[in-house]
């Protein structure tokens, strides 16, 4: 890892980590006081992320160390000498715009993956042939959901959204499967939801075909998924960032409307009668 900032070697230590959000917090730290990391004592990172020092413990064991001497000794193997005072093009990069580049790596791998473009022109002809269409999205992936679903809902006769858990769940499943329901989408995001599980597993003994995004094609969801198309999500700050889980919900959305002859007269409709109601501002 010599060769690049302090910072960016953290960076890359953490990339790809299940982290919790204490977690993600300590590490945060860390890459803010990238040039010191190494020299931190357990304590002294502790009271700098605002958690407890057995917190710090836990994070070097879930990076793989067998504690944090072990995780220090291991920054400071890594850490060429002179580093602090660096110098080339990536040192001039703060955390913040690192995990802006990490986002713009993950769209890369997206770039490649969608070269082979037939998962996704059948995930497109399962989603247009539902009626009804149901897009699941919990916790961290209900924006997903219901970005997907709104965009959904004007070239699609019937969508519906379930963003929320609770008893009721298994319920909307039925109710859609009683009315025909053939397919449900699904973004899956970390941390993953038991319900989000176990409402996949319910939705495919209901007969329904499962689409899913999700961070990794050996994520929780991945055993109760018919089609599973993976999508990164960035792990560089406090919270993931899902740039490209939000853009293949878009290529996904393109391709349903390829098998829906209706799509475009659905949004001239649309377009007209959102002209006549002023309902935009130019």
């Amino acid at each position: 890892m010599s060769g690049s900032s302090p910072a960016a070697r953290l960076q890359r230590l953490f990339e790809g980590q299940r982290l919790t959000p204490t977690q993600r917090r300590i590490a945060h730290s860390m890459v803010r006081r990238a040039a010191d990391a190494p020299f931190l004592s357990s304590v002294e990172l502790a009271e700098l992320a605002g958690v407890s020092q057995p917190s710090v413990t836990r994070f070097a064991v879930a990076l793989g160390f067998d504690g944090y001497p072990a995780l220090r000794k291991h920054l400071r193997e890594v850490t060429p000498e002179g580093a602090a005072d660096g110098g080339g093009a990536e040192e001039s990069f703060n955390e913040y715009q690192q995990a802006v580049r990490a986002e713009i790596e993950n769209l890369r791998h997206l770039a490649e993956l969608l070269a082979d473009p037939a998962p996704v022109e059948r995930a497109g002809r399962l989603l247009a042939g539902s009626r009804p269409l149901l897009v699941l999205g919990l916790r961290a992936a209900s924006s997903q959901a219901r970005g997907f679903g709104y965009f959904a809902a004007k070239v699609h006769p019937d969508v519906r959204v379930l963003d929320e858990g609770g008893s009721m769940l298994h319920d909307r499943i039925d109710a859609a499967a009683r009315a025909g329901a053939s397919a449900l989408m699904c973004f899956a995001l970390p941390r993953h939801p038991r319900e989000a599980v176990d409402a996949l597993a319910y939705a495919r003994e209901r007969g329904l075909t499962v689409v899913t995004v999700a961070d990794s094609a050996f994520a929780p969801v991945a055993a109760h998924s018919d089609l599973l198309i993976p999508a990164a999500v960035g792990t560089g700050l406090a919270f993931d960032t899902a740039c490209a889980p939000m853009l293949l919900g878009r290529v996904l959305l393109e391709a349903m409307c390829d098998g829906l002859p209706e799509a475009q007269a659905r949004l001239e409709e649309f377009d007209a009668r959102a002209a006549a109601r002023g309902l935009f501002v130019e």
